[in-house]
């Protein structure tokens, strides 16, 4: 039996002239995803046409087209490697692009940002940075392309990277790790280039086979949405189209909204041939359960343990297709799963002109064409997922009189002013302070704290594993003796967040919340350190262990800065 083999959609981003279709040339013609003999006619026709070999000109697809110089936009290219697939997507721009993206049409899981060296970071690189956020793509490699332009330069690399860095963590995205890269002559993308020897990670096709690949919608949590409830005989039989996770018989369920608990009793079937246990994502099923009480078309079954958010109001990014502007106050349908119901605008925070990423902020409207962040209110409470966590309840399409007008995708709930990191997992709730920079200001001769932008982390988003402060290993636990809580992250993702006393160390090294490292090398050591700690009341006694068991700069260093605003200034797009 043959195995299926895995795919990952990855979209490339970047600056004009940065290296884009060269990377993407470099990656077909590296991995042999080339048709046969392309390479030579390539070469061919750009020596007729008295130019030197481009990588960038295997992208197109036809020697017509090359001939006449016209690049042609397509959609997927391919390439392999021994333990994947790969589909690069490439819109014909960033209109087509987000609205594919948006739609549904082209979900990329993971991206790769370019950045040119010898330029350096332009408008436009923080501009495709925030088409990264916009979609809430979460693993993310930044490359630093044209290194043979700067000497390859070590420091230069590291400005970028540091800069770059500082934007994207306010934008939410946590680039997992940079590459410095010359496409062009092929250094880092498939080996390691021994002109840059400081550089101590994987060389670029190694590291896209390290990118981890999104669980399937099985493995997701259980999101069944009622299309319709049949009275059949003595039977009332619950219908619809398991979205994802799987459903057994015998499953405790929840029915929200509305939070009502049953059982299931039975999947029901037309012939004893086709009785079944269980049921998975993508099958259309019909169910009974085991309480009777009224359920309806548009509310969602799902496991106790798994609740998707609940809410009228919520965070969403959309792009708009109606032949009217999409108006703030005006009401319009929602449609998501099978959930219909009116809404209206609430605020539009932020519009997007999709052709040139020009940005208005607190707009009235948003025209056709143009992405927008918006606060979308309903007249009555829905089920959905932040569409990172589940891109099938966390999609819907706004319908304006009888059209379907405009794509969406939640990003979230709207939330109050939030002053502090946090790690959250159901009812437990960690207060981090990991990802804070420290400044040494010259101008004042004193130490200065900073946090950011703060943030709720969920567990399976993507952490910030460096700052201009900071710098943490992919797998690491977090320890927090005064509220009784540890967290685990591992590839550089929130895996886990269990109260202290089910905590065993495991050999992964561990930091505090303030992101000190904890001398802990063994199980021993955990149990002194818990012993100690537990002990500890005075302020006095905690600085005698902090002395003893905490270190500063294992990970954490103080950068000195003139002033402080030059290190808390944030990009507004």
């Amino acid at each position: 039996m043959e195995t299926v083999r895995e795919t990952l959609k990855i979209v490339v981003v970047g600056h004009v002239d940065h290296g884009k279709s060269t990377v993407i040339g470099r990656l077909l013609y590296d991995t042999k995803s080339l048709p046969e003999g392309a390479v030579e006619r390539v070469k061919r026709i750009s020596k007729e046409k008295g130019k030197p070999f481009e990588y960038a000109y295997l992208l197109d697809a036809f020697e017509e087209e090359q001939k006449q110089g016209i690049t042609i936009d397509t959609t997927q290219l391919q390439f392999h490697t021994e333990q994947r697939d790969y589909v690069i997507i490439d819109a014909p721009g960033h209109k087509e692009f987000l609205k594919n993206m948006i739609s549904g049409a082209a979900n990329a899981e993971a991206a790769l940002l370019i950045i040119d060296a010898n330029e350096g970071i332009q408008e436009q690189s923080k501009r495709h940075g925030y088409i990264l956020s916009l979609l809430g793509i979460q693993k993310v490699y930044v490359l630093v392309n044209k290194m043979d332009l700067i000497g390859y330069s070590e420091i230069k690399y590291n400005e970028i990277k540091r800069e770059m860095n500082e934007f994207l963590n306010n934008l939410h995205v946590y680039p997992l790790t940079y590459i410095p890269v010359s496409a062009f002559l092929g250094e880092n993308i498939t080996y390691h280039s021994d002109k840059m020897p400081w550089y101590k990670g994987e060389p670029l096709l190694n590291a896209m086979d390290l990118f981890e690949k999104e669980k399937g919608l099985e493995d997701k949590a259980l999101r069944f949405p009622i299309q319709d409830v049949y009275k059949f005989d003595h039977r009332r039989i619950i219908a619809g189209r398991i979205e994802s996770g799987t459903l057994r018989v015998g499953d405790k369920i929840l029915v929200v909204p509305g939070n009502k608990m049953t059982r299931i009793k039975s999947i029901e079937y037309w012939a004893d041939k086709d009785t079944v246990k269980s049921s998975k994502a993508g099958m259309s099923v019909g169910i009974t359960v085991e309480d009777e009480f009224f359920n309806q078309r548009g509310q969602i079954i799902v496991h106790k343990d798994h609740v998707p958010l609940i809410s009228n109001t919520f965070k969403a990014n959309i792009f708009w297709m109606g032949k009217k502007p999409l108006e703030k106050r005006q009401e319009y349908k929602l449609k998501l799963v099978t959930q219909e119901i009116e809404c209206e605008i609430y605020a539009i925070n932020k519009v997007v002109d999709a052709t040139t990423l020009l940005t208005t902020e607190d707009a009235e409207q948003v025209n056709t064409n143009d992405v927008a962040e918006v606060i979308i209110k309903t007249k009555k409470e829905i089920c959905f997922d932040e569409f990172k966590n589940n891109p099938v309840t966390g999609r819907f399409v706004i319908v304006d009189g009888y059209d379907v007008s405009g794509g969406g995708i939640v990003s979230g709930l709207v939330q109050g002013l939030q002053t502090v990191n946090r790690f959250v997992k159901n009812n437990l709730e960690m207060v981090i302070g990991c990802f804070d920079e420290y400044y040494y200001i010259l101008s004042e001769n004193r130490v200065e704290k900073t946090g950011g932008k703060a943030h709720t982390f969920h567990i399976g988003d993507v952490l910030p594993q460096n700052g201009m402060t900071y710098e943490y290993p992919k797998d690491i636990d977090v320890i927090d003796w005064e509220q009784g809580l540890a967290a685990k992250i591992r590839n550089s993702k929130l895996q886990d967040l269990i109260p202290l006393a089910a905590y065993e160390y495991s050999g992964i090294p561990t930091v505090d919340v303030r992101g000190f490292y904890i001398r802990i090398t063994s199980a021993a050591d955990l149990a002194v350190y818990r012993e100690e700690l537990s002990l500890t009341q005075e302020a006095n006694s905690y600085a005698a262990k902090a002395n003893k068991w905490l270190s500063f700069g294992r990970y954490r260093e103080i950068r000195f800065v003139k002033a402080l605003n030059s290190a808390e200034a944030e990009y507004h797009i």
